[in-house]
């Protein structure tokens, strides 16, 4: 069962539809899900408008390549700029999305609590090594909340080559998110075009390295 929900904001409800069967899945299998409550932030849509626009018409056009493995993907209906999503680098550095102007970003926001994150991370780097360069690149950002010691440790332990570390343990990334109706748990992954902007969101994992995956990926970096 799919559920669309919305957050309310000048009285206007916001559209994006998110899945929860994710969620409900990962509770009822004993699975920690991640739920942060706090009042809306209204940067992301804020940041959107005009100059996301033009992704919007974009991602209807991914809506017939949503099937298979990616069959959750949610298409964006509404301009979002993700641009200033912040999250640190393994060195302790500050980061955002709009350090990847020009390239189309798979946005994943993970936990090493979250079994189904950690049973997608493989599929993950497996996409970031055939797929990434300079038009492409998988961004995993871990929202541990102690730090970044346990995702490094876990990449480490399952062999991860290609994908970098990144974290945000105050998970306002998470709540940024949130706040605009595109997260509800973990894995949340977010695609997202070369200028900053939401293309559709996945609720729940994928098999991100599937021929159905690549199909969308590569459309997306084609015509967003």
């Amino acid at each position: 069962m799919n559920e669309a929900r919305g957050e309310t904001r000048s009285g206007k409800t916001r559209l994006w539809p998110v899945l929860a069967l994710a969620a409900v899945l990962g509770i009822a299998a004993g699975v920690a899900v991640l739920y942060v409550r706090g009042g809306l932030d209204g940067n992301l849509a804020a940041s959107g408008g005009a100059d996301c626009a033009p992704a919007v018409k974009a991602a209807g056009l991914l809506a017939p390549l949503a099937r298979g493995e990616v069959a959750a993907f949610q298409i964006a209906t509404e301009p979002v700029s993700l641009a200033s999503l912040a999250f640190e680098k393994a060195d302790g550095a500050k980061a955002t999305l709009a350090d990847y102007a020009g390239k189309t970003v798979l946005l994943n926001l993970w936990a090493t609590w979250c079994a189904p994150c950690r049973k997608e991370m493989p599929a993950l780097d497996s996409l970031e090594a055939a797929e990434g360069g300079a038009d492409f690149a998988v961004v995993p950002v871990s929202i541990d909340t102690q730090g970044a010691e346990k995702p490094k440790a876990f990449l480490a332990e399952i062999g991860v080559k290609a994908l970098p570390l990144y974290a945000d343990p105050s998970t306002k990334i998470f709540r940024d998110l949130k706040s605009n109706a595109m997260a509800v748990g973990l894995p949340t992954t977010v695609l997202v075009d070369r200028k900053g902007c939401a293309l559709g969101v996945m609720s729940g994992p994928a098999e991100w390295d599937s021929e159905d995956a690549k199909a969308l990926i590569t459309a997306a970096k084609s015509g967003a």
